[in-house]
């Protein structure tokens, strides 16, 4: 038989894996992708004096009333399913303490002990893979949730962009420095809470927005009545 103290590798998964809080975990992952690089808005090519605002794409999301709701979610969702995950790891330390003391005693048949440690991996992988489908299943549904939120965000931005003139809005995490006065991200949320979250024409002789459909072209006038 295998000696038990030797197959401590096996020991269940560190409660650490499963314990991860899933809030704000995926929001700079998502804001990323979805920005493609260090500007977020450009409304006009780069001038010689630019007008340049700054923004914390990810508190924005955060801390706007809709970014409050969906943290509760994920993490009413989250405690409902770690409950369960650490009563299944608790109940596997508690079985290998108990092989552990058995093997040590000697009086259990090695036979018996060898089958009961089997059965043991057997259910720590089983608990290991279905941490690893938790997770899974918790990004998706953060993704899933906070994407749309991104999307108001950024057509906000747009908005703001074309109405005040901005040339360039970059995120907070892109800017070692910045004056205080051209952060943008309490203004954002703010207008967001109060619903001003639609997409905004583009400056005229701008490209239109990455994803947005082509505008429909303008009706003629009709002739004035004599």
């Amino acid at each position: 038989m295998r000696s038990a103290d030797a197959s401590r590798c096996a020991a269940p998964p560190a409660r650490r894996a499963a314990g991860r809080r899933p809030a704000a975990r995926l929001l700079p992952l998502i804001a990323a992708a979805a920005l493609g690089g260090a500007a977020l808005l450009s409304s006009a090519p780069a001038l010689a004096q630019s007008k340049i605002a700054v923004v914390d794409v990810r508190r924005a999301m955060l801390e706007t009333e809709e970014g409050l709701r969906v943290q509760a979610t994920l993490k009413k969702l989250f405690d409902s399913r770690q409950v369960e995950l650490d009563t299944k790891q608790r109940a596997l330390a508690d079985e290998r303490d108990k092989l552990d003391k058995e093997a040590q005693a000697g009086k259990t048949p090695k036979d018996a002990l060898q089958r009961r440690f089997e059965t043991w991996q057997r259910q720590a992988a089983e608990l290991q893979a279905t941490m690893v489908d938790y997770q899974r299943e918790m990004q998706r549904k953060e993704s899933e949730l906070t994407t749309p939120i991104l999307q108001k965000v950024l057509g906000l931005l747009r908005r703001l962009a074309a109405q005040e003139g901005y040339d360039l809005i970059l995120d907070k995490s892109a800017a070692p420095y910045y004056r205080a006065d051209l952060e943008l991200t309490d203004r954002a949320i703010q207008m967001y809470n109060s619903g001003q979250v639609g997409e905004a024409a583009p400056p005229k002789g701008a490209p239109p927005a990455k994803g947005a459909a082509p505008a429909a072209p303008a009706k003629p006038a009709a002739p004035a009545k004599k």
